[in-house]
């Protein structure tokens, strides 16, 4: 009978997905509690591991096989309650972070990013957040939640310096005026620019936490989100940009939140695909 393939991200031998011997760590963080429309990024990780095992695992365009550098798919953190998934999602992160792992947080709702955000920004000072989403999440409070997904952006802006967000094409009038116009690059103005990776480089100092939500993608090849929203950037104008900050900036870490499956698997193997070629561009050096 043939081998079963492990149910952990891209289905690793304990070789290559054991704690010990591994460089990076998957977080899977299963929270959906404050989505206030589609319901089901509890799912979203489950979702993507699932899709890895299917993934080829050689990237021809870094001619190289991350995998070999270890992948450990962390203990998924099943937390109740915002502000105890956040405490749950920073000390397990720092827990890591400690050991020397590159950590990855596949959420979930965008929520999750708090966390694991305060956790990087104490191991590395000065660090920047780039933020690739559809929508601004600078709410100060929603629908009754300070830690509501809507309002990431305005939390982590309470523990880092710069965020440079990408892809924006929504907001509430209470965002508009939060915004500061030099670190914002909209989803529309990218289709006319030549020049949006090098002016957001220049945005971004040496060191760089990268968080995306799935819908930053067009929802023509990214349905599978809470909130879904016209407009949005393709594959590869999000690939050059992560290469482009990959070469030119030291990613800290990275998360990858808002997949909301269904019957449609392509956005799973997506975002799945997403994870391992950002992890090809980080450690291809």
């Amino acid at each position: 009978m043939p081998e079963k393939i492990p149910f952990n991200f891209c289905g690793l031998p304990e070789e290559f997905s054991g704690l010990e011997n591994s460089a990076v760590v998957l977080l899977p963080v299963p929270f959906d509690e404050t989505s206030t429309w589609l319901k089901g990024a509890d799912r979203g990780p489950d979702a993507i591991i699932e899709a890895s095992r299917h993934l080829e695992l050689y990237d021809r365009e870094t001619n190289t096989e991350v995998y070999r550098n270890g992948i450990c798919t962390a203990q998924a953190i099943r937390a109740t309650g915002s502000e105890s998934m956040i405490a749950e999602v920073y000390a397990t992160t720092t827990a890591l972070l400690s050991q020397g792992k590159f950590v990855v947080t596949v959420g979930g709702e965008h929520s999750v990013s708090i966390g694991a955000i305060r956790a990087h920004s104490v191991f590395y000072q000065n660090m920047a957040v780039l933020h690739l989403d559809a929508h601004a999440d600078l709410r100060d409070e929603y629908d009754g939640s300070r830690f509501n997904h809507a309002c990431t952006v305005a939390r982590i802006k309470e523990t880092v310096g710069t965020v440079v967000s990408v892809g924006i094409r929504s907001m509430a009038s209470s965002e508009r005026e939060k915004i500061d116009e030099k670190l914002v690059f909209y989803a529309d103005s990218l289709h006319e620019s030549k020049d949006w990776i090098r002016d957001t480089l220049a945005a971004l100092p040496e060191k760089v936490y990268v968080t995306i939500d799935l819908d930053v993608f067009d929802p023509g090849i990214m349905p599978s989100t809470g909130t879904p929203e016209p407009g949005g950037l393709d594959w590869y104008q999000v690939i050059r940009l992560l290469k482009a900050v990959s070469k030119h900036r030291a990613i800290t870490g990275f998360d990858i939140v808002e997949l909301c499956p269904s019957d449609n698997k392509a956005p799973d193997f997506l975002a799945a695909k997403l994870i391992y070629k950002l992890l090809s561009y980080k450690f291809a050096e």
